[in-house]
């Protein structure tokens, strides 16, 4: 079955199962407050990191680098932010975590590493092409 649409079914539906386990314990309006208070907080530490992020990413340019740490994390700030609007605690975790910066440099080096080329083995060869010239004063051994 395809990834994205197993994630598109199964997300919604953990979301609901905890939602409902969480709301039976703390109550249904507490549920709804945590909620909401996890989307405006998470959304107020977005735009926070967000601009901290674009500022990394000038001082970059302003050195004459690229850079492409700011912009990835740039995205992921972005996509963390749209987690924290939509309600749940699954996407609030997931969300949170791609927000801190230490998480969130944690999770890229895991997913750097794993698409990073293969080491090729080191051969102690040189590869070149010759030209054998014959010349009529050259001298036969």
């Amino acid at each position: 079955m395809n990834p994205i649409l197993l994630t598109i079914i199964l997300v919604p539906a953990v979301e609901i199962y905890l939602l409902i386990k969480i709301g039976s314990h703390i109550g249904a309006m507490s549920t709804i407050l945590l909620i909401f208070a996890t989307a405006i907080i998470g959304i107020y530490y977005a735009k926070y990191e967000g601009l901290n992020t674009l500022k990394s990413g000038f001082a970059q340019l302003s050195k004459h680098e690229t850079p492409a740490y700011e912009v990835i994390s740039g995205a992921a700030i972005a996509f963390a932010a749209l987690l924290l609007i939509i309600p749940g605690f699954v996407t609030d975790t997931l969300g949170f975590l791609l927000i801190f910066p230490f998480s969130r440099k944690l999770i890229f080096n895991k997913f750097a590493k794993k698409f990073q080329p293969k080491q090729k083995k080191k051969n102690n060869f040189i590869d070149g092409d010759f030209e054998d010239i014959e010349d009529d004063n050259d001298r036969k051994i």
